[in-house]
Order: structure tokens, then sequence, then C-alpha cells
């Protein structure tokens, strides 16, 4: 996810990135600039930065021109004042990579000199746009408490000693306040954009577990069809290997049974093959998924394979129930009759199918107690485990249990809400 967000910032910002601060841009793209420097400017912030320094002058100017203007102040000292004041200028290009220091430096410089105080208005105003509240009220504080004192050593020759301090005083909290209105306006983009990569995160991580669901579905589908045709082929396969001699007859119908299995298994495990394949959001073709309706071709594809099955079905419009729970009921039955094959080999298995709308639909299967002990089969009580999950996603339950006669039974229970009367 990671790699899909940053692929989105780049295209985000691909063809305007120079309209955007460099900052912003490191926060919104970290892996953008080059890791562990400093971001490179963009051409925005060289036309700020030069903008700055170009008010720093003009400001500057200003003051050495009233300066020049008041006869009380000596030659060389508008000389000294000028020269730091030209320093305090040049030292604006370094805003950005020492906002707290050049502020702080800005204190006793714009004290000591008239012309720095453009440059130490674009200090401070950079320092509200990079840095916390807590820095920008104490060094803000500092240069407010000077501004009475410096006036009073050092009075504006047109302006009220009173006048000139509440003007500076609120051009002063004017210029922070612009900075934290810019600063806060980058943290809502940042936030912003920040939400919206969680939110695509969150939406990456929702279409892979809906995906890693989806293929856990598709595995106990492999499970369910195909060990039940892979148990037809290895009963057929032992009949040939265990009765040589059987009739011709015999022989041709178990080897066309096992034909038969072995192209149905390789159908369907080419199908969920081709599931599996599928892309996002395409349809996956196939065969239609069988429901209560084929439950009598099973059953007599299980008696042709020589099993002894018994159908109790009470269910007069298999059709008439939904879908979903007659897959369900299905899958549940082909397992229950799989597992008689590998278990109880050779015992009467019975399906009994009841149920009615609004009651729900009951399915069991049960088998006694096989003729003769059958060899263990491994990996055993897995497809029980899916049937249980199956039956609990339908909002039903399954049971399967030993019974009394050394026999085993399941039995499930799934939902079958009633029709709506019609308006």
């Amino acid at each position: 996810m990671s790699t899909v967000s940053g692929d989105i910032s780049i295209r985000t910002f691909e063809g305007r990135r120079w309209l955007f601060p460099s900052a912003v841009i490191h926060e919104l793209d970290p892996e953008a600039g080059p890791a562990g420097r400093r971001p490179r400017r963009t051409a925005r912030d060289w036309l700020v930065d030069f903008s700055c320094f170009l008010l720093a002058v003009l400001l500057g100017a200003a003051a050495a021109h009233t300066m020049r203007q008041d006869p009380n102040v000596p030659h060389g000292l508008a000389v000294a004042d000028q020269l730091i004041g030209g320093l305090a200028c040049a030292a604006v290009w370094l805003r950005r990579r020492w906002p707290t220091g050049l502020a702080i430096a800005m204190i006793p410089v714009s004290f000591a000199s008239d012309t720095a105080g453009g440059a130490s208005m674009v200090a401070l105003f950079t320092l509200a746009v990079h840095r916390p509240f807590r820095h920008v009220a104490w060094i803000t504080a500092a240069n407010l408490v000077l501004v009475p004192l410096f006036y009073w050593l050092r009075p504006d020759p047109d302006l009220p000693y009173l006048a000139v301090v509440i003007l500076v005083v609120l051009f002063t909290l004017l210029v922070v306040s612009l900075g934290m209105f810019v600063r806060s306006k980058r943290q809502l983009m940042v936030s912003l954009r920040d939400r919206a990569r969680r939110a695509e995160t969150e939406a990456g991580l929702r279409a892979e577990r809906a995906q890693r669901l989806a293929r856990e579905a598709i595995a106990r589908e492999m499970h369910d069809v195909l060990a039940h045709r892979l148990t037809l082929l290895s009963v057929h396969a032992g009949a040939l290997e265990f009765r040589p001699d059987a009739p011709r007859e015999e022989v041709a119908r178990a080897a066309g049974v096992i034909r038969e299995s072995a192209h149905e298994a390789l159908q369907d495990l080419r199908e969920i093959i081709g599931v599996l394949r599928a892309a996002d959001g395409d349809e996956a073709g196939g065969r239609p998924q069988p429901t209560l309706a084929a439950l009598e071709s099973l059953v007599a594809e299980s008696r042709g394979a020589g099993m002894k099955v018994v159908l109790d079905n009470h269910v007069g419009d298999p059709a008439a129930v939904p879908a979903s729970v007659g897959r369900t009921a299905y899958r549940i039955a082909q397992e229950g009759l799989t597992n008689a094959r590998k278990h109880a080999p050779g015992a009467e298995v019975t399906v009994r199918v009841t149920g009615a709308p609004g009651d729900g639909l009951d399915i069991t299967v049960h088998n006694p107690a096989p003729a003769t002990e059958a060899p263990h089969v491994p990996g055993s009580g897995q497809g029980l485990i899916g049937l249980t999950e199956r039956a609990t996603l339908a909002g039903g339950r399954l049971e399967h249990r030993s019974v009394g006669d050394g026999g085993f039974e399941v039995r499930a229970w799934l939902p079958w809400a009633a029709p709506s009367p019609a308006a």
C-alpha cells in the first residue's frame, strides 16, 4: 500500500509541483526528495524568498531615509545602522534553514538597527509558519517588550511616541497572525491528505480481506467437489484392483465411472483455477453451482458408484428453496456421502431433507457402522470443519456426532425465510 500511496502522491504533484512549498511537498510525499536532506526549494519558494528579501530591503531603505532626515542621529551611527540592516536583509535567505535561530538573532539586531526592522518582521513571519505556537509566543513577546524601549531611546520624528508604539505592536501582531494562518492552512492540507491516505489504505485492506475470504470459499468448494470425485475414483480403482476376475460388464462400468469422475474432477479444477486467475471485478465463467434440485442427481451418481443410498426428500418444490440455502444443503449432503464412502464402505446411507418456508431446512445424513473396519484416511475432519463454517455463514448450524449403533450422523439446519406477503 505504501507504494501505491507514493505513486498517487507523485501523480498528484506532477505538472504543478512548483506551485507548492517544498515543506508541504515533503510532508505530503516524504519519499519524493533525497533521503536525510532538506527538500529542495521549488520555483514558488524562490519567488517567495525573493519577495521577502525585497520587502526587507524596501522597509530598511525607508527606515534609512527617515534616519537621514533626522538631524539628531550622528552620521557614523546611521552608517553602522545601515550596515547592520544590510546584513540582516542578507540573512533573510537563511530563514528556511534556521527559522528559530534567525528570529532569536533578530531580537538584538532589530533593537540596535532601525533598518533591520523589515528583516525582523520577515523572520517573525517565517517562525510563525514553520514552528509551533509556543516558540512563536516567546519570541514575539520578547520583540513586543522591546518596542516601547526602542522608541523611547530613538523616537520617531513624525509620529507621537504612543501612536508609533501602538502601530508597531499592531503590525507585529498582524505579521505573526498571518504566519500562523499560513501554518494552519498547511496543517489542514496535510491532515486531509493523511486522512485520504488512511482511507485508501483501509479500502485496500478491505479489498485484500474480501479477496482472501473469496479464496477461502473457493478452497472449501475445491475440497467439497474434488473430494467427492476422487473418492469415486478410489472406490472403483480399488474394486478393479481387488477383483481382477470381475465380469467384463462390471469392469467396463467401473472404468466408465472412473473416466467420467476424472473428467468431472478436471473440469471442476479448471473452473476453480479460472476463478483464481480472474481479474478483480470480473465474473468467472463456468457451470452454475448445484442447488437442492440437483440432490437426486447426486444420489444417483453415488448409487452408480456402488453405494447404497436412501433419499428421503420431503421438500415438494426444491426450486422454491433459495439458491444460497439450496447450494449449502447440496454441499452438506455431498460431503456426508463422501465421508460415508470413505469411513463406512458398504453401509447404507440415508439422506433426509425436510422443511418449509418460515421453519427452515433440515438435512440429515446418517450411516450405520461399517461391516468391516475402514482404513484411516489422512486429513479426516477437515470437510466437517468447512461444512460447519459454511452453515454458520448461511445463518444456520451444523452438528456431527457418533450414534449408538456405531454409525455417524451429520445434522444441519438452514434458514428458509417465509415469502413476504403481497403488497
